[in-house]
């Protein structure tokens, strides 16, 4: 399986202003914004590490997903939440022929946190041996700053002013992740049992 991201975050939704604000820095000089690109840096590391703490994506973009078979033809679980629509659904076979499948035969089932493909009748059409099946969706909140819940928008703001406060620090253990942010992302984040291989 292989999930990879088709469009990335433009920069006019990330919120440079609220993080300066939140950084409390100055304000109104000719130089003012020569530190954006550091702060834009912080910010797009900040989103990655709750995303991926949480499987959420935060704000919109489209992802296209490629697996080799599915998990359960009944229904497949989306690798990530939430997801607004499915754009495409293709078949290949191990000769790279591509088949696509109708928007009428499958459908998003939504939900906040496992998103499911489903088939309009019994089954997802049947992946060849050998071949895969492609998904693009959309997934996020929203298209800007304004349409994420207002915890998890904190918490990337607190997240990234840490990686700012300390980046000159070498000794922070990987993964590091402040009290504040994790007991705001942890309703978010999706309770995986049994290997993650429960529905």
């Amino acid at each position: 399986m292989m999930l990879m991201e088709e469009t990335a975050v433009p920069l006019a939704a990330l919120p440079l202003a609220e993080f300066k604000a939140h950084l409390r820095l100055g304000t109104g000089f000719s130089d003012g914004d020569i530190q954006d690109p550091v702060l834009e840096s912080f910010l797009r590391a900040a989103l990655a590490a709750i995303e991926a703490r949480t499987g959420k994506v935060l704000l919109e973009r489209e992802f296209s997903w490629v697996l080799s078979g599915w998990r359960d033809a009944q229904g497949q679980v989306l690798p990530v939440a939430p997801v607004s629509a499915i754009l495409r659904l293709a078949l290949r076979n191990r000769d790279d022929e591509e088949e696509v499948i109708a928007p009428s035969l499958y459908r998003l089932e939504r939900d906040a946190h496992r998103p499911v493909l489903r088939p309009a009748g019994t089954l997802l059409p049947s992946i060849a041996p050998g071949g895969v099946a492609e998904i693009v969706f959309r997934a996020g909140y929203g298209a800007g700053w304004k349409d994420l819940p207002s915890d998890l928008a904190q918490a990337v703001l607190m997240l990234a002013a840490h990686y700012y406060e300390y980046r000159h620090e070498t000794g922070l253990s990987g993964g590091c992740m402040p009290f504040g942010v994790s007991s705001l992302i942890e309703r978010y984040r999706t309770v995986r049992l049994l290997g993650g291989g429960a529905r």
